[in-house]
């Protein structure tokens, strides 16, 4: 028997959970933080490092405390968070800014610039990741940074991940060469490739722009799966989480990438972590490169298999922004949304409020509603909402499939689907499969599986899972939907690749210019 910490950093909030390899979860507590925003540039998103490890700190005790177990019995902590989070570090690994949160979307013209060169170059790299390098992403976030802080640049050292920075921190390493770097997340924001050297020459990015020069060395390290360990608790961390110095922390991942696992995921299943934003998630013994999505990279999500990572940049967001604009919230809106038929509404709603993910890769892109009348409700933007954010997820399935990733199971998780039976049964009408969603919370255990193979407490990830991850609920689709979802998909489809896509179409334009207008 093992009692260990799991622990997830989201965008607003820290959950730690306390898990027992026989009992299962214990108990759990939340602490949240700050994100900076700023009403006169909406791309803007940062963090405080100061204000994770506290709210880390305080969870922790709390968590323990609720668990009724002294600290000391905690075997292992393990931790992933959101990303690409980045963060540019000096001497003694002290953060010298904020965190350029995963949605902080001011480096496209970046990752434009990377994008451009790539093809130029012919970087295979760039293939690894869907052929279009993106602004969430930590080369473009980096080098924005370094444009932007010409005064801190002779104090740069290096650059992290949240989940990295997060580990070295708790380890108590101050020697940013001496840090392991997760795989996971160097592979699928970094462009970092075993088989191509690791990450991009050297001579690519001096190119890109030659305030990057330099930047590969810094970042040099060892680069691992999350099956090894990233060191010990120090004995300052221990004494301010509550716990045991000396205990084995794993390399870190992404925070989907661990849900995956904590929601049972196998391989040929394919995990939509619906929250602010959604993941999508799946792995395979063997993958071929997928267009347009953001990442193909072996030893992510289960170190023995390679990972696959899509998404959406706005899930859960834009359903809130649909609730405060009716001075509201998504809980009161939703009552009644079962009465809803397919369509009803008579609008299409294109998810695009934070830009695409996948599989256009484009953040010059805003949200749009097609079919208002004057009698239209806030409600029925809901409605039809859920229904786009279904019809993007089938487009990035369909893209999967047509490129040799099949998809067999459809598992719903996050925080969202655990709240949303009306999400569950529109997807699983909208994708003509049925939909899986666990059957209690399973934030935190993909984590917290991560720690108890840390401490030795399993032989398989797939044995964890079996003791660990909750049953699965079952939506099937519904057969009277099924011809009106396939109408209006294809209807999607065309607004989306071609409002979506300035190469295709003069349509393509529309957007970015607005965008470009409002701005000035």
């Amino acid at each position: 028997m093992a009692i260990v910490a799991g622990v997830d950093f989201g965008t607003l909030s820290v959950r730690v959970s306390i898990v027992d390899s026989e009992r299962g979860l214990l108990a759990s507590a939340v602490s949240e933080y700050p994100l900076h925003r700023k009403r006169e540039d909406p791309d803007f998103a940062t963090q405080s490092h100061a204000d994770h490890m506290r709210a880390l700190a305080d969870a922790t005790r709390q968590a323990v405390k609720s668990a009724g177990i002294p600290g000391d019995q905690i075997a292992s902590i393990a931790l992933d968070t959101t990303g690409s989070s980045v963060i540019p570090v000096g001497e003694g690994m002290v953060p010298l800014d904020d965190y350029y949160l995963w949605c902080d979307h001011r480096a496209k013209l970046e990752a434009a610039l990377i994008t451009e060169l790539a093809r130029i170059e012919k970087l295979k790299a760039i293939d690894w990741c869907g052929g279009i390098y993106s602004s969430e992403w930590g080369f473009a976030k980096l080098l924005h940074w370094l444009r932007h802080n010409p005064e801190k640049r002779g104090k740069f050292v290096s650059a992290f991940e949240h989940c990295d920075m997060v580990a070295a921190t708790l380890c108590g390493i101050t020697d940013p060469r001496l840090v392991k770097r997760s795989v996971c997340a160097m592979g699928h924001k970094w462009m970092w490739n075993a088989s191509l050297g690791g990450l991009p020459p050297e001579s690519f990015l001096a190119k890109v722009d030659p305030v990057l020069a330099g930047a590969r060395d810094k970042l040099e390290g060892d680069y691992a799966t999350s099956d090894k360990i990233a060191g010990t608790l120090s004995a300052e961390w221990a004494e301010k989480l509550g716990l045991r110095a000396g205990i084995p922390i794993p390399v870190g991942a992404f925070d989907a990438h661990w849900d995956a696992i904590g929601a049972g995921a196998k391989e040929g299943d394919v995990v939509n972590v619906v929250g602010t934003s959604t993941c999508i998630i799946a792995y395979a013994a063997k993958a071929q490169l997928i267009p347009g999505v953001c990442g193909v990279v072996p030893g992510s999500v289960h170190p023995q298999f390679t990972g696959i990572e899509a998404g959406l940049s706005a899930t859960g967001d834009i359903f809130s922004a649909i609730a405060r604009r009716a001075g509201t919230t998504v809980e009161e809106l939703s009552k009644g949304l079962d009465k809803y038929r397919a369509g009803q509404t008579g609008l299409l709603r294109m998810t695009w409020d934070n830009g695409d993910r996948t599989v256009l890769v484009n953040p010059n892109l805003g949200g749009m509603t097609i079919g208002w009348n004057l009698v239209h409700t806030a409600q029925d933007e809901l409605f039809a909402a859920i229904e786009g954010t279904a019809f993007h997820t089938r487009v990035i399935l369909d893209r999967m499939s047509e490129y040799g990733a099949p998809t067999q199971r459809v598992i719903n998780g996050g925080g969202v689907p655990q709240n949303n039976p009306v999400l569950n049964q529109v997807y699983a009408n909208v994708l003509g499969r049925p939909v899986l969603v666990p059957s209690g919370k399973v934030t935190g255990l993909g984590s917290a599986i991560f720690a108890f193979m840390a401490a030795g407490a399993f032989r398989t990830i797939a044995e964890a899972q079996d003791k660990i991850c909750p049953k699965h609920s079952v939506y099937e689709p519904q057969p009277e939907t099924q011809s009106t979802y396939a109408t209006l998909y294809d209807l999607y489809r065309k607004i989306y690749f071609e409002f979506g896509n300035p190469e295709r179409s003069p349509f393509g334009n529309v957007l970015p210019k607005l965008i470009q207008i409002a701005r000035g």
